[in-house]
């Protein structure tokens, strides 16, 4: 795993090959990045299933639970086929205004 941490988040890239073990590595060192705001990505990976994804679904719950942001970079997979619960955007552009737009409305205590 490669890590990059900027003033609102930290990045996380996986340099190995199997999404659902990062997912799970992630999950099982979570208390070392709780209280940040992540962005995951996982662009390399262009052929992705649904269930792939599902893989990082306890770890966004457990994530977002803590009121910080978790955003997954990814194009494979259709953004009608995402469950709420994941968000997941194709840009490392587009995870910054995601952040960007929770800590907002954090901030005004949504």
């Amino acid at each position: 795993m490669t890590s990059k941490v900027t003033d609102k988040y930290t990045l996380l890239k996986d340099d190995h090959d199997d999404v659902c073990d990062f997912a799970n590595f992630l999950t099982r060192i979570h208390d070392k990045f709780m209280d940040v705001n992540l962005v995951i990505d996982i662009s390399k990976y262009d052929e992705m299933s649904l269930q792939d994804l599902l893989c990082f679904l306890t770890l966004s719950n457990t994530h977002r639970a803590e009121k910080k942001s978790l955003v997954i970079i990814n194009s494979a997979i259709p953004s009608g086929d995402i469950p709420d619960e994941i968000i997941v955007v194709p840009t490392l552009q587009e995870a910054e205004d995601i952040i960007e737009m929770e800590e907002i409305e954090r901030d005004l205590g949504f």
